[in-house]
């Protein structure tokens, strides 16, 4: 599955041939007819497996940046930078999934949807612990910006495209915790 990961990502899913896997990683097409009975099947299993490593990283590059919520969010740009500048980088293999199985009731692109949603649902739950007013609409603006640097940085190699979304992202974020009104279940100024 990594060699597949790697090959799905560097080239895309329809130009990477089933016996390319094979020769790469050195598996017998028995063993992985075994495991997958199909090449959808195989890339089906590779995206749930890059959601559940992208995830992790992106939270740890995260946490690693910032303590509060709200520096956390900035962060968010921070960590995207990190990966944009690696060697490695090849775009969102959910961008190009879904452009690939551009069919909304594939599987492919709704493992790609799912995806989107659940690093949605993080930024979410940053912009509520931050006092957003509204956190799923920052939470939703900033993942334009996010994503939109994903794609400048991928078709144009921008280097610099994730801290200039941050600093879009730092207007947005300030005026969505400054319309926050105060919850009467936090304590105002320490006093409860």
């Amino acid at each position: 599955m990594d060699t597949a990961l790697e090959l799905f990502y560097a080239n895309g899913f329809h130009a990477t041939g089933i016996d390319k896997i094979l020769k790469q990683s050195g598996v017998a097409k028995m063993t992985l007819y075994n495991h997958f009975k199909s090449k959808d099947q195989l890339i089906l299993a590779v995206l749930r497996r890059r959601d559940e490593r992208f995830r992790a990283w992106l939270k740890e590059a995260v946490e690693r940046r910032a303590e509060t919520p709200r520096e956390r969010l900035l962060a968010l740009f921070d960590a995207l930078e990190e990966w944009f500048n690696g060697p490695d980088f090849f775009g969102c293999m959910f961008i190009n999934a879904s452009a690939e199985f551009a069919k909304h009731d594939d599987p492919v692109h709704a493992v790609a949807r799912l995806h989107k949603r659940l690093v949605l649902s993080y930024v979410r739950d940053l912009a509520a612990a931050a006092g957003a007013a509204e956190p799923e609409a920052l939470a939703r603006q900033l993942e334009l910006l996010m994503e939109g640097a994903t794609v400048v940085a991928q078709i144009g190699g921008s280097s610099d495209a994730a801290q200039r979304a941050k600093q879009a992202a730092e207007t947005l974020i300030a005026q969505a915790v400054a319309g926050a009104q105060p919850s009467l279940e936090r304590p105002l100024l320490g006093i409860r």
